[in-house]
């Protein structure tokens, strides 16, 4: 699940960024991004591919995921004004708003610790 205004664009933070076409009230549900869970040889192994920018640690046992959707493609910010959580047992990445956020502003997170880098 995502709302529909969303859409990716290039961005000045960096690459294509995740943006809305309309306004967003802080808390709103912006996406469910369903995750592909990799064990911990697997997360090892996309460190020689491209996937190695784009996954999520996933709980505390060495595994990663990642993120379907627009779920890989939200960019950091120190200031972010969106968040996100994970659901372990659903196996879900689940975005918000942590502010309002305006039609055409670019969807931020800040990775934290929880992405790898």
């Amino acid at each position: 699940m995502r709302i529909p205004s969303l859409y990716i664009k290039p961005s000045p933070i960096s690459g294509r960024g995740v943006f809305t076409a309309e306004d967003l009230p802080e808390g709103a549900a912006i996406e469910i991004a369903p995750v592909i869970v990799l064990s911990k040889a697997d997360k090892a192994a996309i460190h020689q591919t491209i996937l190695h920018d784009y996954y999520f640690n996933w709980g505390e046992d060495g595994r990663a995921a990642i993120a379907l959707g627009y779920g890989g493609l939200y960019n950091h910010a120190a200031d972010p004004n969106a968040d996100y959580y994970m659901d372990f047992d659903g196996q879900t990445i689940n975005f918000f708003a942590r502010r309002d956020i305006s039609a055409g502003e670019e969807i931020t997170i800040d990775y934290g610790d929880r992405i790898w880098f």
